[in-house]
């Protein structure tokens, strides 16, 4: 890997993207994307995958533009770069980007194919590719009428302009603003939480969540199925047996629920 760098500590990889010198998506960089997020298939380790830049002004800049041609091989390298967002966004894992820098173009679209995505004061998003006579080409006009609507997806793609962090969140660009000073401590909180889950929890809203888009009843009865399965695990009445023991329906919930779960967690520990 020449482009990105991956660590993995307690079920989470972090990949840092390096590719200056502004982190142009070329195709180097797309294809090691590609390839690591594909590794990650049948990998039931891993369960978050958190991706970051090196740099310090460019999340990602956007897809190389000497491959907005119409040779053979231009041609190729933008339909890949669509692969690697279909890619991020079929992932098992939870996907999460840490934006402290700018992404347009392609950049914003990798942002918006993460299940979180994390941003800065130093962040700036935004779809300026009418600008240089092509649309979006990484789902980033479909991201944005889904997220903010007719009205404000064309006004967005039409004009090109930045958004600040604290905009994107208003958008539903990305999950949520982080002062810088707080990332750190931010992100370790929600990696300590999810990285107690199994993939198969991070799977199962997944697929309710995406249908309960698509269709509220399908959402509905997928959530029903998921639930009437997992009732009948014994981990399921492990849990709720601790639960109960600790103070579950009890008046220790109103104030101390948190409580009772890492007692809980201690004692299906031992």
């Amino acid at each position: 890997m020449n482009t990105i760098a991956i660590t993995h500590e307690n079920g989470v990889a972090t990949v840092t993207i390096n590719n200056p010198p502004v982190n142009v998506l070329t195709i180097d960089l797309i294809n090691e994307i590609n390839a690591f997020v594909l590794s990650l298939e049948d990998d039931r380790e891993t369960k978050i995958v958190v991706f970051k830049s090196l740099h310090e002004t460019f999340f990602l800049a956007h897809l190389d533009l000497h491959v907005i041609n119409g040779t053979q091989g231009g041609q190729a390298a933008s339909i890949e770069f669509n692969h690697m967002i279909t890619n991020i966004k079929k992932m098992k894992q939870l996907s999460i980007a840490v934006v402290d820098g700018v992404a347009r173009g392609g950049g914003d679209e990798f942002v918006m194919a993460c299940d979180l995505a994390y941003a800065t004061e130093n962040a700036a998003f935004a779809q300026p590719e009418i600008h240089v006579n092509i649309p979006t080409g990484g789902q980033g006009a479909v991201q944005y009428a889904r997220r903010m609507g007719k009205n404000k997806a064309l006004q967005a793609l039409l004009l090109g302009n930045d958004f600040s962090a604290q905009q994107a969140e208003a958008l539903n660009i990305i999950t949520q603003y982080v002062p810088k000073a707080e990332l750190d401590s931010f992100l370790a909180m929600i990696l300590s939480v999810v990285s107690t889950l199994e993939v198969r929890d991070i799977v199962m809203y997944k697929e309710i969540i995406h249908a309960s888009i698509i269709d509220e009843n399908a959402g509905a009865e997928m959530e029903l199925r998921y639930f009437l399965e997992r009732a009948k695990e014994n981990k399921t009445q492990a849990i709720i047996d601790a639960f109960i023991k600790h103070g579950g329906q009890t008046e220790r919930e109103a104030k101390d629920i948190q409580g009772i779960f890492v007692d809980t967690a201690k004692e299906l520990s031992k």
